[in-house]
């Protein structure tokens, strides 16, 4: 599937994209940093368009007023520190079991999202597909590689790495699928390719 008219271009790197590309429609997901509902959202066209459900957790709440805003959004929002959050329980509370399609990872500063992305894991979730901002432009710890030898070992694998963001151009992001998923291990720049992106303003 290629972005259509109806998706609005949201998601920074195409992240939505790809997820539907590998799971499809009335998939499930986990959103670490929901940020705005809809503008560089990654799950927005997933829930308006493509039938997707799930929760999101935001520190900030000065979004709140945005997310109650978006009445298209009917998705269930936690205000409250990614870091701490007890992610088995919500999924628990909202009749989800453990196992979600897809967990976009992405706070602020590279430590948090890694923490963050730790407390999941440990919580005892599991994804199909994981983007995590690592963020490398801005930091001087390596947090793919941290990434990498954390979810290695747990059954993940890099499908998609360098990923990089137009205006400035600049690497931030690694995508990981579960080991069980026929997908070949590309750059970023090959992915756009493949998807007739590479060369456009993609954002």
């Amino acid at each position: 599937m290629k972005y259509n008219g109806k998706w609005r271009k949201c998601s920074q790197a195409k992240q939505d994209l790809f997820v539907h590309n590998l799971i499809g429609k009335n998939g499930t997901y986990v959103e670490i940093g929901g940020h705005l509902p809809a503008r560089r959202s990654n799950t927005y066209n997933l829930v308006v368009h493509e039938g997707w459900n799930g929760f999101s957790i935001e520190f900030d709440k000065t979004y709140q007023k945005d997310w109650e805003a978006c009445y298209e959004r009917n998705t269930k929002v936690y205000w409250g520190d990614a870091i701490t959050f007890d992610y088995a329980k919500a999924s628990k509370d909202l009749g989800f079991n453990t196992h979600f399609n897809y967990l976009s990872v992405d706070i602020e500063p590279p430590e948090n999202t890694f923490l963050a992305l730790q407390k999941v894991i440990n919580d005892g979730i599991t994804f199909d597909v994981i983007t995590f901002e690592h963020d490398s432009y801005q930091c001087d710890k390596d947090f793919h590689t941290k990434a990498c030898e954390f979810l290695l070992p747990k059954g993940y694998k890099v499908a998609v790495y360098d990923v990089w963001s137009k205006r400035p151009e600049r690497l931030f992001e690694t995508w990981f699928i579960s080991e069980k998923i026929d997908f070949p291990r590309m750059p970023f720049t090959s992915w756009l390719k493949s998807q007739n992106l590479l060369g456009t303003s993609y954002r």
